[in-house]
């Protein structure tokens, strides 16, 4: 174990995994905090300066029925349009599921893309497909492939010095991970519900009876910390730690982390707005964490998503109303802070549901099509993207891949796809492996 309080170092030259770095309580996501702060130079695009984009993505796992959201088919059969209706928006011809009418407003600001389809209805697969760009082909527990999120954090780093470049709150995503690039790009997680009222990101505290000034003279501090073996870890998890040490202990030396993260501090009318629960206080905390300079955020959206029974009635209770409220929230809020050249919102699962109703009034796993929204990025917006056939099961219109999707993102951060990283056998693999950005959005 390393412990930063004094100078002793207590078997360094045998770290085990499970032993991580800790910097008073500093720790990320089970991970070594300085390894989550990598830093590269910072993307251009076409002479364009994308330094300060960044990316908040709400991950609706377990599969959105987009046939009762975004994908209405109002003349089907009973068994296939199911018991909502479909209402206008404020952009003309562009009409949404009655269970949104918060989203109705504000769908200027944002594009519905309808025609997104891929080939698999097990959640993991279709999960890791979809975060990654990559069909990891088998059922898998762990990323083959490296998240968007970890890729941006290798690509890119944070927008501000003392901050992570790719967050998630509260906790990860399932293959949210980095794969073969490395723990340190790992996503920095906050591990707490922001709708609690005493939340706090515990990690960013020190450690009972460690004053800011027992640090010392950081550079004393860290020329002590660099004795230390770098190959403490076989594994790698550790791997290069302490060069990064100057921005762990910049994270807890200054208030930057702690003002981002500080949610109490938002006008109670804003927080209201976003709604008192868990997707609406995870959006609202995740806008903050992108203005403060984090690159990448992911949101976990609360569930609810995977209605093999009760369809209807546990989307109109409990789910729909909670997204319609945070989602428009979050679109508003974007746009009136001018954030929206720079902040590309992306609201997505892994799959649809089936076009027919099942006998306990649900929906299954569809991945033949699924409706996927975005909004801000400098993306032209007010728009349905692509069309699928009459019962919504298959596109009609040029279908995309979940690789089109993260080639637009990518193409917002100003990061070349094409770029290939190095995996564990040394082979070269591209960002993505198919795809290119969606031309309707560009």
């Amino acid at each position: 174990m390393f412990d930063i309080q004094g100078r002793t170092f207590r078997n360094c030259d045998r770290v085990s995994r499970r032993d991580v770095l800790k910097i008073g309580m500093l720790a990320a996501g089970g991970l070594a905090l300085p390894d989550l702060l990598r830093r590269k130079a910072h993307a251009k695009r076409a002479g364009k300066d994308v330094q300060q984009t960044a990316v908040i993505q709400i991950f609706c796992g377990g599969g959105p029925s987009h046939i009762d959201m975004y994908d209405m088919k109002p003349h089907a059969p009973a068994e296939i349009r199911g018991e909502f209706q479909e209402i206008p928006t404020n952009v003309t011809g562009c009409r949404i599921s009655d269970q949104l009418p918060l989203q109705t407003r504000v769908m200027d600001k944002f594009a519905i893309v309808r025609s997104v389809a891929h080939s698999t209805p097990a959640h993991g697969i279709a999960s890791q497909w979809i975060l990654t760009g990559h069909n990891p082909g088998r059922v898998t527990t762990d990323n083959i492939f490296p998240a968007c999120g970890s890729v941006v954090a290798k690509m890119r780093g944070a927008n501000q010095p003392g901050l992570p470049a790719y967050m998630a709150v509260p906790r990860k995503v399932s293959f949210g991970n980095a794969a073969y690039l490395g723990a340190a790009y790992n996503p920095f997680t906050t591990d707490q519900d922001p709708v609690a009222k005493d939340f706090q990101v515990k990690n960013l505290q020190p450690v009972p009876g460690m004053t800011l000034d027992r640090l010392g003279n950081r550079r004393e501090l860290l020329a002590g910390l660099d004795t230390m073996r770098r190959d403490v870890d076989l594994h790698g998890d550790l791997q290069g730690m302490d060069t990064f040490y100057h921005d762990a202990v910049d994270m807890i030396t200054s208030d930057k982390a702690a003002k981002a993260f500080d949610i109490h501090s938002e006008d109670p009318k804003l927080r209201a707005k976003y709604g008192h629960t868990f997707i609406g206080q995870n959006c609202l905390l995740a806008r903050r964490l992108v203005e403060a300079g984090v690159s990448y955020v992911t949101c976990l959206s609360g569930g609810g998503w995977d209605t093999h029974a009760n369809n209807f009635a546990r989307l109109k209770k409990e789910t729909l109303p909670r997204y319609d409220r945070a989602i428009a929230a979050l679109v508003d809020d974007i746009y009136e802070r001018g954030l929206d050249k720079q902040v590309l919102v992306m609201v997505f699962g892994e799959f649809g549901r089936t076009p027919r109703v099942n006998k306990d009034a649900g929906r299954d796993h569809w991945p033949g099509a699924m409706s996927m929204l975005l909004s801000g990025g400098g993306l032209k917006v007010g728009q349905m993207i692509g069309e699928t056939d009459s019962s919504a099961a298959y596109p009609i219109s040029k279908p995309y891949t979940p690789g089109n999707l993260l080639s637009t993102m990518y193409r917002v951060m100003g990061i070349d796809d094409k770029h290939h990283f190095y995996d564990g056998s040394n082979r070269p693999i591209p960002i993505l492996g198919d795809g290119g950005p969606i031309p309707e959005l560009l």
